[in-house]
């Protein structure tokens, strides 16, 4: 059963996940998070990272814009060793939304003067982020000028509400040369990684499960026509442009019938996505960013929260089985990958206990990263806290109230409306003005 978080010690968590059978990693010492590592030759200075979370704010060309600008200055204020940039478009075409990110040739100028400026303040208080960007083509959830355009990798009757176009294999290499283009641009702004995007329901991840498309050679029964999307890209990517390290934020499965690393009860199964994990590491990636679930469909797998969407179901699962399932679900993989960097997700219901659970996680090798998406929104200098007096602020943390993702839904300025509420709270309460 669902239960909003008030737990007012850590003995009173400890004692739910108990009760609810679950074994929660927890630590006092957090200083595991606080541990510098080297990944692919870079000192990364902490544990923490910022995960991509949409802001909604850029220029109509795809520029970062006053607020993306704040938001990421905020971010590099903060101290966190990863900034891994939300979803940037590889087309205009493949955009969530009129004011999605988009990387191109005309704009590629404004990103290079944001991570260095971004450089430039983390370093005044001695970090040096890595930055990666998640490069993405939205698919089915294609939204360029504010109203659906699915583009769709093969067809789920699950999520087709009409029909839509179903991507040709020329319109997929045309994408995967925008991929490239993509790459290389980033590496010419300063970016010190790109992320192929495989996760929440967009293009690369629906190419993975894409068993119904048919007379193609990106797609069918066998997991190695489905994957070879994926695999083709990141070949062309690290021939084309291979000053960039290559990553990817992955799903490692869907949680929905004719998704990715689901059986037959759409339960998880790992076994395709450790097959392609396997050839990823074979094509030299070492740091994967581990996701679940589909923020369209099933947000709280890896976003539980206590208060859902207006309108919207409350799940029947506890938040905490949510936060386990990513938990144990990311350690299966550093498990069985031990030599590669795996990001976990799913922490900010913790709130003020997250760097406790996650200081446990790390310590028992059960992921090399801990990220924070609405957390890094709400709190983007808990890493700079956690430094100076070994605790997260509770005052900062965020409360799951699903407010930015009422924007985002709504195609507003996305950003905590509790802690940032003279921008963020405004916009909500102009989108309840608007009755929405």
């Amino acid at each position: 059963m669902h239960e909003r978080f008030r737990f007012k010690n850590k003995n009173e968590l400890i004692l739910k996940a108990k009760e609810l059978g679950i074994d929660l990693p927890f630590s006092d010492d957090i200083s595991p998070l606080l541990e510098s590592v080297s990944v692919e030759g870079f000192s990364v200075s902490n544990r923490l990272v910022v995960q991509p979370m949409e802001g909604y704010d850029s220029e109509d060309d795809g520029s970062p814009s006053d607020l993306t600008r704040r938001r990421y200055l905020r971010y590099a204020d903060g101290g966190s060793g990863i900034i891994w940039y939300e979803a940037v478009s590889v087309s205009s075409g493949g955009r969530s939304n009129p004011h999605q990110l988009w990387l191109n040739n005309t704009n590629s100028g404004k990103y290079a003067l944001l991570n260095n400026d971004l450089r430039q303040a983390a370093n005044k208080l001695g970090f040096n982020p890595f930055l990666v960007i998640q490069l993405t083509h939205s698919g089915r959830y294609s939204k360029p000028q504010g109203k659906p355009q699915p583009l769709v990798a093969a067809p789920n009757p699950v999520l087709d509400k009409t029909n839509p176009y179903i991507l040709t294999d020329d319109d997929l290499k045309k994408i995967q040369d925008q991929y490239v283009e993509a790459a290389r641009l980033a590496a010419l702004s300063g970016f010190d990684a790109i992320d192929l995007k495989a996760c929440h329901g967009y293009l690369v991840v629906e190419l993975l499960s894409a068993k119904s498309r048919g007379n193609s050679v990106y797609g069918g029964k066998e997991p190695e026509q489905r994957f070879r999307f994926m695999l083709e890209t990141v070949e062309r990517i690290r021939s084309e442009v291979p000053q960039i390290i290559i990553t990817t934020r992955l799903n490692i499965s869907d949680c929905y019938s004719g998704g990715f690393g689901v059986d037959g009860n759409s339960q998880p199964d790992f076994a395709e996505p450790v097959l392609l994990v396997n050839e990823l590491v074979k094509k030299g990636i070492r740091l994967i960013n581990i996701s679940m679930g589909s923020p369209y469909y099933n947000p709280y797998v890896t976003r539980p929260f206590d208060t859902p969407l207006p309108g919207h179901p409350v799940p029947e699962e506890h938040p905490l089985k949510s936060v386990m399932r990513m938990i144990k679900g990311t350690s299966l993989f550093q498990k069985k990958f031990p030599r590669i960097f795996f990001v976990g997700s799913a922490y900010s219901y913790l709130r003020q206990y997250a760097p406790n659970v996650g200081a446990a996680v790390v310590k028992n090798g059960d992921a090399s990263f801990i990220g924070f998406g609405r957390g890094s929104f709400a709190y983007p200098s808990l890493p700079v806290d956690l430094i100076k007096t070994g605790q997260a602020d509770p005052s900062k943390v965020c409360i799951t109230c699903s407010g930015c993702t009422r924007l985002i839904k709504n195609l507003r300025p996305g950003g905590c409306v509790i802690r940032d509420r003279d921008i963020y709270g405004t916009e909500l309460k102009k989108l309840i003005a608007d009755g929405k």
